[in-house]
């Protein structure tokens, strides 16, 4: 049998959903960020599309056929 995740990292996986379950109902309501870092996560994702849908220099001129 294979095992994925030690008795280790299971409690701390654990740990970190339960604080994710119970500290927000315990801690204040914090006010909200800045407009500017609200847009961080987006130019970080219009990056990536821009990167996974641009076309590589490298491989243009190269064609691999592969047969069976």
């Amino acid at each position: 049998m294979v095992r994925c995740f030690s008795i280790g990292s299971v409690i701390v996986l654990a740990a970190v959903a339960a604080s994710m379950v119970v500290l927000p109902l315990i801690l204040p309501p914090l006010p909200p960020p800045p407009l500017m870092l609200l847009f961080f996560p987006v130019g970080i994702m219009v990056a990536l599309v821009f990167l996974a849908f641009s076309p590589d220099e490298i491989t243009r001129g190269n064609v691999v056929v592969y047969t069976v």
